[in-house]
């Protein structure tokens, strides 16, 4: 705001130096005195004060940014008209020496046309600098607002996404403790101690655009042992996270899609499986990779709504446009996603 007012000062202190030098310009020569000045300067700067403020604070808003233009136009013309007769009239009135001299010294005044073209060129100015000031402001305050409704709405769409997740979560983490129920009553158990501290986390903790990525790491480790509780020794859990915990602020809840992804589409009840998880950190750049074996499941399988990676991918368009590299392939029997985010 007041970066804006200063820049606003500086505008105004810049048009009055070009208009304040306009008239004595136009009215120059060797021999100027009180009389010329007043004449050929004082008054057209009134004037040009007067056409500047005039359309600056009421004309442009009222009848130009309105598609008044005829309008606005005709009423400049008036006052421009009106402005110049009067000039000619107080110089005949009260300045008669001034008309008188030229002839005296045994020079003709210019032409009328000439006149007139001069003198309409000199009162536009201040009316075309009017206009330039009041439209460049009225184009910052516009972007100002595009770019306010713009953030209005990603951060709506976002919390949008972000509690579009956390029901998703919580409905895959009630089915595996579903599975363990009757299985294991004790690990059933301890899958809901452990899941009330998930909760915790996602209710209280990522709430805010950022977070640390230790906090990060942390939760994924617990999220990663409550599913450990239900497999199998078939399937081989193999994680790997920076030891130091970085300052790094990331977005919260980016990786867990990948885990859960990871758990829902590489364990099988028969088979023996893979489950490798891996992130690393360059400078102010993380780097997830994970890799599970593939086992389709069902169209019947209802276990998560598949909203998970969609979820993510949007996610990952409004947080790091242009600042984070996406890719995901199955090849023999391997699902792999690589994922790289500029913070």
């Amino acid at each position: 705001m007041y970066r804006n007012k200063k820049i606003m000062i500086a505008q105004h202190l810049l048009i009055w130096l070009v208009l304040f030098s306009m008239p004595f310009i136009l009215s120059y020569s060797e021999d100027q005195d009180l009389n010329r000045l007043i004449a050929h300067f004082f008054i057209p700067m009134l004037f040009y004060a007067i056409i500047f403020y005039t359309n600056f604070l009421v004309l442009i808003d009222k009848f130009l940014f309105t598609k008044k233009t005829w309008t606005f136009i005709g009423i400049n013309l008036i006052m421009i008209s009106l402005f110049i007769l009067v000039k000619e009239q107080l110089e005949d009135n009260y300045f008669k020496e001034l008309i008188r001299k030229p002839l005296e010294n045994g020079r003709a005044g210019p032409p009328f046309k000439l006149f007139i073209y001069v003198q309409m060129l000199s009162y536009a100015a201040p009316l075309l600098f009017s206009i330039a000031i009041k439209s460049t402001k009225r184009l910052v305050r516009t972007e100002a607002e595009r770019k306010e409704a713009a953030n209005f709405k990603l951060q709506t769409e976002l919390q949008h996404l972000r509690y579009q997740l956390q029901p998703h979560f919580f409905f895959n983490s009630l089915n595996n403790i579903y599975s363990l129920v009757d299985l294991s009553p004790d690990k059933a158990k301890s899958t809901i101690h452990s899941l009330g501290k998930l909760m915790r986390y996602l209710l209280y903790e990522t709430n805010t655009e950022l977070v640390s990525l230790g906090k990060e790491i942390e939760f994924m480790r617990k999220y990663i042992e409550l599913m450990k509780l239900r497999l199998t020794d078939k399937t081989t859990i193999e994680s790997s996270f920076p030891i130091s915990k970085p300052n790094i602020e990331i977005s919260p809840l980016l990786f867990i899609s990948l885990i859960e992804n990871a758990f829902k589409h590489g364990v099988s009840g028969n088979k023996k499986s893979v489950i490798s998880i891996d992130m690393i950190t360059k400078e102010n750049d993380v780097i997830f990779k994970i890799e599970n074996y593939n086992f389709p499941k069902e169209t019947s399988d209802k276990s998560g709504s598949g909203i998970g990676l969609p979820n993510l991918e949007k996610r990952l368009e409004l947080l790091y446009p242009n600042k984070h590299i996406f890719q995901k392939e199955i090849k023999n029997g391997i699902y792999s996603v690589y994922l790289k985010i500029e913070t």
